[in-house]
């Protein structure tokens, strides 16, 4: 293939990057490869549309898509082909997005698509930095105005050892996932989980990673360079809005930070959204057309507040609502707020945020089945957050999870994740859901903190309560102000939203997004270390409320168990065409689940159907004693004797010399089907045919 072609090492493989052949008619296209991983990164950037003229936010898609033949399989499903995007895809579209968006001038004024295709996955090198890597590539090889490129790694923990871009396999035996994406200097986002990890480590695996960054960086400079991209100068503003701003600003700062501070937050909306109407009086709209208008106001507007916003934090040392740069809102939390048929519930409220935790216990046929790139698994383990518009007094449609709500769900899950017990411990498929009834920042975190508290609820056996908290950022020139628990305002006008979860023993996950182009490395350990003395308070809290798994969850709560028995007692436990199973689930009103390896999970809500369906399974695992008597059921009648079962799925013959003392002529005569007898075991053989006496019995 022709074209241009680059390689560096990276995790002790190659990684290499190409363009010129694949997708020439998009604004630049990179093919990148690690292993057998190969992934291809498409940017189309047009001239805004009429519409979009005047927007206040960086009009930038990302598109990640995976085709079911890059691993060699065929889509599940009745269709049969890719539809719309997977949550996982949703998820590495966000990974892509966060540390990307940043780095666009906010007047770039062009439409941004990245189309990322996954075209071979090697089942050992993960698509998602790879399509990172390539996405961050295929922008800079445009020359457009754009802060990066970005690199990105992941770092794992293994037998107290960091690796590098650590493969599938070794994921599983890591006790730390962490992406880093950056440039050679700073850090624009992180996505990490962990198993209970210090900040100690979790700080060491920041500064490997951001070794491995600057070299990635580098290396696609140079790969820029070789191919002779050249930058595109960046547009100039149609008007002046700094002039404007600050003009306006000098007289009405007073006002602006006096309307800023009031308290309650739909108070707060009402008086900033009354000075924006007035707003039009004081702006010079010389040589602007009337049509832009409004989105100068708009955009007016915006900038007045965020000047007040930051004047107030970095020269008045002040929060909007009157908190000390370390203070945590007020939390108020319960459980068990719904009935009993809601296996657990939580309300946990901190400010003007509160999230209603609901959890749900269910059987192995619960637990959502997944077909990935990957292969098809079950996950027994689910999180979901629902962010309703009335939480914010808003009217909107709903019309199914977003991907900020995928994305807020997936992070609340990890952070819970590590302190589940096993599945060979706690056999349940686990369901938490947050419901936002409430909203002013920080609902990610809420949902962390009700999800804890309505498992402890359920009465899962959590190996600690986890809480989560979130700490921003207000930084100009040399002056950084850390903000512990943001609130709407502050994430909207602060510089960074760094969310931090775990228990006391350590940190269970960790997101930080910005809109800055970097932060320094040395500003994580005292972000890690504030979040850390906020985290211990809210647990400290939330443990008033609950502290250990509740011992007398809802009655309606499933009883399970998992038993092993033997591989060749499946066929007689499933029996012919399924009959015996089925049979054992009309009788008992149980759900019971065999897997290859002899593993069967028996769930009942009902104590009298769970007890029935475990006995009849624990038989199998039962053995017949030479000489010991036991009670069995008469199954058939021959000729020659009786069928009888000893154990579900183990039946013995009483021969017909065996049935009494006195000859038997007919057997008919002393047995019936059903009949329930005590008899002996003589014998049982090599082919483990059992001999059983009644007459011996007596």
């Amino acid at each position: 293939m022709e074209g241009f072609k680059k390689s560096i090492e990276v995790g002790g493989r190659e990684l290499s990057f190409s363009t010129g052949v694949l997708a020439k008619q998009a604004s630049s296209s990179i093919l990148a490869q690690y292993g057998d991983t190969v992934i291809l990164s498409a940017f189309v950037e047009k001239e805004l549309r009429p519409e979009m003229k005047g927007a206040d936010f960086v009009p930038l898609m990302i598109d990640y898509r995976e085709r079911s033949y890059a691993a060699g399989k065929i889509p599940g499903g009745f269709f049969k082909r890719e539809a719309k995007p997977k949550d996982s895809e949703v998820l590495v579209s966000r990974l892509i997005d966060r540390p990307l968006r940043p780095l666009f001038p906010s007047n770039i004024g062009r439409d941004l698509v990245i189309s990322i295709v996954a075209l071979s996955y090697d089942q050992e090198n993960d698509t998602d930095i790879l399509s990172l890597l390539a996405s961050s590539l295929s922008v800079a090889c445009t020359g457009i105005p754009f802060a990066g490129p970005v690199g990105a790694v992941r770092v794992g923990y293994i037998d107290g050892e960091f690796i590098i871009n650590p493969k599938v396999k070794e994921k599983e035996n890591s006790l730390l996932d962490l992406v880093v994406v950056g440039t050679e200097e700073k850090i624009t986002m992180i996505e990490c989980n962990a198993s209970e990890l210090s900040e100690e480590i979790i700080c060491e695996a920041f500064v490997i990673a951001q070794k491995e960054v600057g070299k990635l960086v580098e290396f696609q400079k140079c790969f820029i360079a070789e191919l002779g991209v050249e930058k595109i100068a960046p547009v100039e503003d149609i008007f002046d809005v700094k002039g404007k701003v600050s003009k306006i600003y000098a007289d009405k700062a007073t006002e602006i930070k006096e309307r800023l501070l009031i308290l309650d937050k739909l108070d707060k909306e009402n008086a900033l959204a009354e000075f924006k109407d007035r707003l039009k009086e004081d702006i010079d709209f010389e040589g602007i057309e009337e049509e832009n208008y409004a989105a100068v106001t708009s955009t007016v507007f915006e900038q007045l507040i965020e000047e007040g916003f930051r004047e107030l934090v970095l020269v008045d040392g002040k929060r909007v609502d009157g908190r000390g740069l370390e203070e945590v809102r007020k939390i108020t939390s319960q459980v068990g707020i719904l009935p009993g048929r809601v296996h657990g519930s939580s309300l946990f409220t901190r400010g003007e945020t509160q999230s209603l935790g609901t959890v749900t216990l269910g059987g192995g046929r619960d637990s959502q089945i997944l077909d990935e790139l990957s292969g098809d698994y079950k996950k027994r383990f689910m999180l979901h957050y629902n962010f309703s518009s009335f939480s914010v007094g808003d009217i909107r449609p709903n019309r199914g999870p977003s991907r900020r709500e995928i994305g807020h769900g997936n992070l609340a899950e990890k952070a819970l994740e590590k302190v589940l017990p096993s599945d060979k411990d706690y056999p349940y498929a686990i369901r938490v859901v947050s419901d936002i009834l409430e909203s002013n920042g920080s609902s990610s975190m809420a949902s962390v903190c009700a999800g804890c508290l309505a498992l402890l609820h359920a009465g899962v056996p959590l190996k600690n309560p986890v809480a989560g908290i979130s700490v921003g950022l207000v930084s100009e020139e040399d002056k950084d102000v850390l903000l512990v628990d943001i609130a709407g305002l502050e994430d909207h006008f602060g510089d960074m939203d760094f969310k931090v979860a775990g228990s006391k023993e350590g940190i269970t996950a960790i997101q930080m997004d910005i809109k800055l182009t970097g932060i320094k490395v040395d500003l994580v350990p005292k972000v890690l270390e504030l979040a850390k003395r906020s985290r211990i308070a809210i647990l400290d809290k939330m443990s008033e409320v609950i502290a250990t798994p509740n011992p007398n969850p809802s009655d309606f709560v499933p009883k399970m168990v998992k038993i092993t028995v033997p591989q060749d007692k499946i066929k007689m436990i499933i029996g012919s065409g399924g009959a015996n199973i089925k049979g054992l689930v009309e009788r008992t009103g149980a759900e019971i689940n065999i897997n290859d390896d002899g593993e069967v999970s028996i769930s009942a809500v009902d104590n009298a159907s769970f007890e029935m369906a475990k006995e009849a399974i624990e038989a199998y695992n039962k053995k017949i004693e030479v000489g010991e008597i036991y009670k069995v059921k008469v199954r058939n009648i021959m000729p020659f004797g009786a069928f009888a079962e000893v154990f579900s799925g183990t039946d013995g013959l009483i021969h017909i010399s065996k049935i009494a003392d006195e000859r038997v002529e007919k057997v008919e005569d002393y047995l019936k089907e059903g009949d329930e007898v005590m008899v002996k075991v003589l014998e049982v053989n090599a082919q483990g045919k059992i001999s059983l006496s009644i007459k011996d019995a007596k």
